[in-house]
């Protein structure tokens, strides 16, 4: 006769192995997840080529090896790590500008550009090209102080809202690319933002956002001059165009404010092919990537045809060079972060 203690005996040993299976499953796929720095990236060619990248130039005695004073990696901003559809973001915030000092300029409401934005007139507002917009955008940021400026650019950031999305723009950056960012911070890259945007509109928040410290931003500026207002020195931005950081002008800002040259530049359009070549041309292990929107339903479809971040050349000019495209729909498991 088979006692019951005799009987429970193995399938009780039974049982705990078979906890202790499932227990170990359960907890080893938290810790797989936690252990890929670049979670919202899915498996595929432009992840792997990342991590072969970073791998490549952080093994010490390797072929590739780049020493940490060395590994700089930049990065445009508007289309790259947020939003830029379907204007870029600093000019919502020049209109918005015209429209809050409209009451101080009556002249306003018959001269263009500004009457097309006060009637929110967007075909004259288009067909006033480049030459409108500079003239915007000297209107509306010029005549004050840095300081003043800056505290309009967070003010402004704290209540807009996007059109579409209806969030504040800076909870629309990409989160795949916040990964990156901090992938390569913790393999000891320096990050900068060479973007063609305005330099002081975006270090007022880069560094909460991005963790990217305003000196570390590098972008387009208008001239500021120093003065004593109330015994009290202060720089004051005037209406002239001190630099344009865009198209070539990227690396010309690249080399008067970093000094020296990336080994990795991510962009999206075509006025970060320059930035791409001077990168990615010079000796040794290189690394371009560009980030490709075609996911209508997440965010936008754009790149040839784009009035705003168009991409063609570079496109063209990817597989050649060596260029990594990513694309937002194939590669990105998410786009903007989790509310």
């Amino acid at each position: 006769m088979i006692r019951l203690r005799d009987w429970l005996r193995p399938r009780r040993a039974a049982a705990l192995v078979l906890a202790a299976v499932i227990g170990a499953w359960l907890f080893a796929a938290p810790l797989a997840a936690a252990d890929d720095p670049l979670p919202s990236w899915k498996a595929g060619a432009a992840k792997t080529a990342i991590t072969d990248f970073v791998a490549a130039v952080t093994t010490s005695g390797g072929a590739d090896f780049v020493p940490a004073e060395e590994r700089i990696a930049v990065f445009d901003n508007d289309g790259t790590l947020w939003v830029e559809q379907p204007m870029y973001t600093q000019l919502a915030f020049a209109l918005d500008r015209v429209k809050a000092l409209a009451p101080q300029h009556p002249e306003w409401n018959t001269e263009q550009p500004f009457k097309a934005v006060l009637e929110n007139d967007h075909a004259a507002l288009a067909a006033g090209g480049i030459e409108a917009a500079v003239k915007i955008v000297m209107a509306t940021h010029a005549g004050m102080t840095t300081d003043a400026f800056a505290d309009l650019v967070r003010g402004w950031m704290e209540t807009a809202r996007h059109p579409r999305f209806g969030r504040p723009y800076t909870e629309l950056v990409y989160q795949p690319m916040l990964e990156l960012l901090a992938y390569l911070r913790a393999n000891g890259f320096k990050t900068f933002i060479v973007s063609g945007g305005g330099i002081e509109f975006m270090r007022p928040w880069t560094e909460d956002v991005y963790g990217v410290p305003p000196e570390q931003v590098v972008g387009s500026a208008i001239k500021t001059r120093f003065e004593m207002r109330d015994d009290a020195p202060v720089l004051v931005r005037l209406p002239e165009v001190f630099f344009v950081d865009d198209k070539a002008g990227k690396p010309v800002g690249i080399n008067t404010h970093i000094g020296r040259r990336p080994i990795a530049a991510f962009g999206n359009s075509d006025g970060d092919l320059q930035m791409l070549q001077w990168t990615t041309a010079a000796p040794g292990r290189r690394f371009g990537m560009i980030v490709r929107h075609d996911d209508a339903e997440r965010e936008y479809a754009y790149d040839r045809d784009s009035h705003v971040g168009r991409l063609d050349q570079a496109l063209d000019l990817a597989p050649k060079a060596g260029w990594t495209v990513a694309s937002m729909k194939a590669d990105w498991a998410v786009v903007f972060p989790q509310k």
